[in-house]
């Protein structure tokens, strides 16, 4: 179930262990939801999980303000509430270290398969270069050094930069910035070009995809799950991947496991790419937005909205815009904001767990169902690795990955 980044993944994963695949997924063809408009990075840098020490103050802080990176929006839920405690819970030091080393193997492991992939399905960007993490202010700079040393000792190919080392690597830009730091080792790719690649993969090697498909309850049988059921849809199934992003957790109720999970809304902005553009993807880290080219494009997008899905045909909030084009202006005024202004807003949901962990594996007393889903931010970043989890699971063995920290039923 799900047809992302994730879905896609483990279907073709699943194909060329030899299974029969069939894909089931709520949206109409060509709708493209998180999978498609994100900034496309593949970042073992990004180690530190969403809940670390001093996110929930921060959090605080932000809240009064609509065009703040990180939005909290409260409202009477239950699973909310639950979510909001998990998240002040995993925010603690230790746990946070914890999850930074099973983000790390994950990434890593995802990291090196892409070049691979991309021999496999045929071209979708890719481009190894790095990631540039910049700085606008002192005490911005002193945290990413900090962040930096600590990757260092981890074993990633890491250098920190002044202004005259930004200006080295992108000398046309112009950044505004009183330093950064070089991850060498990520690398970043055309999301839709990937989804695209793997689309067609699925499909020539015998896989189904079905649109449109709203799958409404898992079917179980002495325990067992063993399908999918909704309005005029019945599938049987040996195994059935949970990999429907934000929408997992509601189906995940049915059969007594709780996933905790909230859409985390972001947004996108992509225009041609100016003459004097940047050449390397970016995060402004004050800002939390990310820079990404793609060749003749240009895309930035950022912001975390935890607000609950909103009302169909809703239109994107204009304010979340604002905090990203705000960013633009203070960390690269010589670009021309105007195609930015003049663009239409891509908005999507990304599964968000409380403690920035994917949720991947078979829950406990519930065989033929494999989790694959929470990845947040880095679905992208985890997607070939999850795939090749996804088979280990299916074939019933154990992966040599450190998946105890993202059992399903960790929250139930």
């Amino acid at each position: 179930m799900g047809a992302g980044v994730i879905g896609l993944s483990a279907a073709l994963h699943l194909l060329e262990d030899g299974h029969e695949v069939l894909v089931l997924d709520r949206g109409a063809e060509g709708e493209e939801g998180a999978s498609y408009g994100n900034a496309g990075m593949v970042v073992p840098s990004h180690f530190v999980p969403l809940a670390a020490p001093g996110a929930v103050a921060q959090a605080v802080r932000w809240m009064p303000d609509p065009e703040s990176p990180f939005r909290f929006v409260p409202r009477a839920s239950p699973e909310l509430v639950r979510w909001g405690l998990a998240f002040w819970r995993a925010a603690g030091a230790r746990r946070a270290e914890a999850a930074g080393h099973v983000l790390l193997a994950l990434s890593r492991a995802s990291r090196a398969a892409y070049e691979e992939l991309e021999r496999e399905v045929g071209p979708f960007g890719l481009r190894t270069e790095g990631l540039l993490m910049l700085s606008a202010t002192e005490h911005g700079r002193h945290e990413e050094a900090a962040l930096a040393e600590r990757a260092a000792r981890l074993g990633l190919d890491v250098e920190v930069l002044d202004p005259a080392g930004v200006a080295a690597l992108e000398p046309r830009a112009g950044y505004a910035v009183v330093g950064g730091v070089h991850y060498r080792e990520d690398a970043h790719l055309d999301p839709g070009a990937l989804m695209s690649r793997l689309l067609a993969a699925v499909r020539a090697r015998g896989g189904e995809v079905r649109r449109g498909a709203v799958v409404e309850r898992l079917l179980t049988r002495a325990g067992r799950v063993v399908g999918v059921s909704g309005a005029g849809l019945r599938e049987l199934a040996d195994a059935v991947v949970l990999a429907a992003g934000a929408w997992s957790s509601s189906l995940a109720r049915g059969v007594g496991l709780r996933l905790l999970l909230e859409p985390g809304t972001g947004y996108s902005l992509t225009v041609p790419a100016p003459a004097a553009g940047p050449r390397l993807p970016a995060i402004l880290t004050e800002a939390r937005v990310a820079v990404t080219p793609f060749g003749d494009r240009l895309r930035v997008g950022g912001t975390m909205e935890i607000a609950g899905f909103p009302p169909d045909g809703a239109p994107a909030d204009p304010r979340r815009v604002r905090g990203i084009l705000s960013a633009l202006g203070r960390y690269l005024p010589r670009l021309d904001r105007a195609p930015f202004e003049a663009a239409t807003p891509w908005r999507g949901h990304r599964p968000v767990s409380p403690d920035g962990l994917p949720y991947l594996g078979v829950p406990r007393g519930l065989p033929g169902l494999v989790v694959a889903t929470g990845h947040a931010m880095l679905g992208v970043s985890l997607a070939p690795v999850t795939g090749r989890v996804v088979v280990e699971l299916v074939a019933g063995g154990a992966p040599d990955l450190p998946l105890e920290p993202l059992r399903p039923d960790r929250h139930t």
